[in-house]
């Protein structure tokens, strides 16, 4: 499946596979996994755990940022908004990093026009959001992170 060398996603995280290790514990091959965002980890995980899939492909990049204009907001009271925050970062759907993103960007942007500080729960959601979907996206489209963002914004601009 995966070869040394090769990228993948870990849970949320892209990661180059460093090494595999054949027989390593009770009879299990494991891949040695190395986060792009922290290379000073090593991560070891089962060849068949249900936390690795493959790099989206360029083609579904391309899809997803087109349905970005009717991906909606987050409707629900302040109080339980953090709490689905971390639902959606963890449910591993781009859609679902793309819903945060748009509501903490959106409610970030009130405030600032409303003269008031921005907050900080949704700018660590946001920050959290936009690093796991554009690390993906930017190693599939061959960018930087913020390269990655612009390149997102001017599509969807052009779509609006």
């Amino acid at each position: 499946m995966f070869q040394v060398g090769d990228y993948l996603v870990y849970k949320r995280d892209v990661c180059i596979v460093d090494e595999i290790k054949e027989n390593y514990m009770n009879g299990l091959d494991y891949f040695v996994l190395i986060p792009e965002r922290d290379s000073s980890l090593k991560i070891q995980i089962p060849k068949d755990s249900s936390f690795i899939r493959k790099l989206i492909t360029k083609k579904d990049v391309e899809k997803i940022i087109q349905e970005i204009p009717n991906i909606g907001v987050i409707e629900t009271e302040d109080k339980l908004l953090e709490q689905e925050y971390k639902k959606l970062l963890n449910s591993g759907l781009h859609e679902d990093l793309i819903k945060v993103i748009k509501t903490t960007y959106l409610r970030n942007k009130k405030r600032v026009e409303n003269k008031k500080k921005i907050g900080d729960k949704d700018n660590f959601y946001l920050e959290q959001a936009e690093n796991d979907l554009y690390g993906e996206f930017g190693r599939v489209l061959g960018l930087s992170l913020e390269e990655t963002k612009e390149y997102i914004i001017d599509k969807v601009e052009k779509l609006t």
